[in-house]
């Protein structure tokens, strides 16, 4: 058995040792870059002290700001990386399909990056201002909101992260689809399992407040609809019930 999973071990190694070495790459030159990076990630914190809140972005500890600079540095690679990890997971499991649906890497790595990138920057300029804003304002007549500036960047990036994963939903349907694995039925019959798993999930990446669930929540289940929508014309499951009653009539 092990023998037969070799070849599919190396072949996994290959790709993610591709992938690890474009993300080094693609840090060494982030690092250099760090402070600009940094500047565009506290802007909108920034933004909120500006308007109202009552507070600053602070270091508390002696290296902290270098840890900054390395996670900062990472997070940039990892997003400037993603065409590239989106080729190479393509790449392996390539081996395991037909011939035509090969063909569908360029448009799987393409829409693939650009709807992660889409939902950075719906995150970045729509969700994130208004979430930063609200849980810094909560209790702000009370105490001041001094944010340590590492606590600050992982709250930014795991909410990003999320958003960007997030809009990855119709991609995935569409590609899923396409090779036969599940049908626009598959999303109907699990919808209500998907909405409870979905505001668990935004429940443990947001704040612990209602806005903010909210806010990743809705556009996880409005993509969800899309997702269904896009497989009603890709892989309806209609069209399979019919093709199966054709074969079984006389």
């Amino acid at each position: 058995m092990f023998e037969e999973l070799r070849p599919h071990l190396q072949d996994l190694r290959l790709r993610l040792m591709i992938s690890l070495a474009c993300m080094v790459v693609c840090f060494a030159c982030c690092f250099a870059f760090h402070q600009e990076i940094f500047y565009w990630i506290k802007k909108p914190i920034e933004e909120a002290f500006a308007n109202g809140v009552r507070g600053k972005l602070i270091q508390v500890a002696p290296a902290e700001y270098l840890f900054v600079a390395i996670k900062v540095s990472f997070f940039t690679a990892f997003v400037i990386s993603i065409p590239v990890i989106f080729w190479q997971l393509w790449l392996f499991i390539a081996p395991g399909l037909y011939k035509h649906e090969k063909r569908l890497i360029l448009p799987f790595v393409f829409f693939g990056s650009s709807m992660f990138a889409l939902g950075l920057i719906f995150c970045y300029y729509i969700v994130f201002p208004f979430v930063i804003r609200y849980v810094l304002a909560f209790g702000n007549e009370v105490i001041e909101a001094n944010i340590a500036s590492n606590e600050y960047l992982i709250f930014f990036i795991r909410i990003m992260l999320a958003f960007g994963s997030m809009f990855e939903l119709p991609v995935l349907a569409f590609f899923l689809g396409k090779i036969g694995l599940i049908t626009d039925g598959t999303l109907k019959k699990y919808f209500r399992y998907a909405v409870v798993l979905i505001f668990v999930l935004a429940a443990i990446v947001t704040p612990p407040d209602v806005i903010s669930q909210l806010l990743l929540a809705i556009p996880m289940v409005f993509l969800y609809g899309i997702a269904y929508i896009i497989l009603k014309f890709v892989n309806p499951e209609s069209k399979i019930t019919t093709k199966s009653q054709e074969i079984v009539e006389p």
